[in-house]
């Protein structure tokens, strides 16, 4: 019996570059609960964020953010990851340098920003709706760093291969969503934030189910043997999990249907 679902948001809960939840996540996680089943919330976003957009079950599921770099549940943190305060300058000061690339810099309660253009600052603000901090310098990133992230408008390959090239021998580098790069340290992902969870609620791989549809998805769709990729995602992502599914929610549908029994739901 499945005892944990643990979810990505852009791209697989939230399609369409959609800043809402569908309304039928809610009693779906109700439901879940119900059945002894903790849904967890898998992204690359931020914590206040992410409750912020699952506020009416906040407080019935938990959270790993930030790519794996934070793993909260009832408020509680569970591990934090953090990076080097000289490689977080040096991240920063590369995407300072390139013309039409912003950052973000992660910190446990907010972002520090800085941004170039008006669109960036209305995208963090009011449209993601994130947690912010506007800088004017970088002497004034004080706060441990978990994620840095850079965006670029129109992303392209060249420019991935520009951060990867230049910084994937100090950390990982990964894709998430359509238009952002992040820089996560080395051991960080979202299947780390699932073993946690596995680990303090005694929870078998073989009793969870992952959805995801990004390159910071693999390790956890790797991680277990019910995993499913969006039917739109990437190849090498799609390689990584056992099943393809176009939506989230009718699979969580038919997994309470079945009270649990994801062999009746294969």
């Amino acid at each position: 019996m499945i005892k944990l679902v643990a979810s990505d948001l852009d791209g697989t809960l939230l399609l369409n570059g959609a800043q809402q939840l569908p309304e039928e996540i809610f009693p779906l996680i109700r439901e879940l609960k119900k059945l002894g089943i903790l849904f967890v919330a898998a992204s690359g976003r931020q914590y206040p964020n992410m409750r912020r957009l699952f506020d009416p079950v906040a407080d019935e599921m938990a959270f790993i953010c930030e790519n794996g770099a934070l793993a909260v549940r009832n408020e509680k943190v569970f591990y934090q990851d953090n990076f080097e305060p000289e490689l977080v300058r040096e991240i920063l000061e590369a995407i300072e340098e390139k013309d039409g690339a912003e950052f973000s810099c992660a910190t446990r309660d907010f972002y520090y920003i800085r941004p170039k253009t008006q669109h960036y600052l209305d995208l963090m603000t009011k449209v993601v709706k994130t947690t912010s901090k506007v800088i004017e310098s970088l002497d004034e990133v004080k706060e441990p760093c978990m994620k840095l992230a850079v965006y670029e408008r129109g992303l392209q390959e060249d420019s991935i291969r520009y951060w990867q090239e230049r910084f994937s021998d100090k950390c990982t580098v990964v894709t998430s969503g359509t238009e952002w790069v992040d820089f996560i340290p080395f051991g960080t992902n979202k299947a780390k934030g699932l073993k946690e969870y596995q680990n303090q609620l005694g929870i078998r791989p073989e009793e969870c189910v992952v959805f995801g549809d990004e390159y910071n998805d693999i390790e956890m769709l790797k991680a277990v043997p019910w995993s499913f990729a969006m039917k739109h995602a990437k190849p090498g992502v799609i390689e990584a999990a056992s099943y393809t599914a176009e939506r989230v929610e009718p699979i969580l549908e038919r997994l309470i249907r079945a009270n649990g029994r994801i062999e009746e739901v294969i």
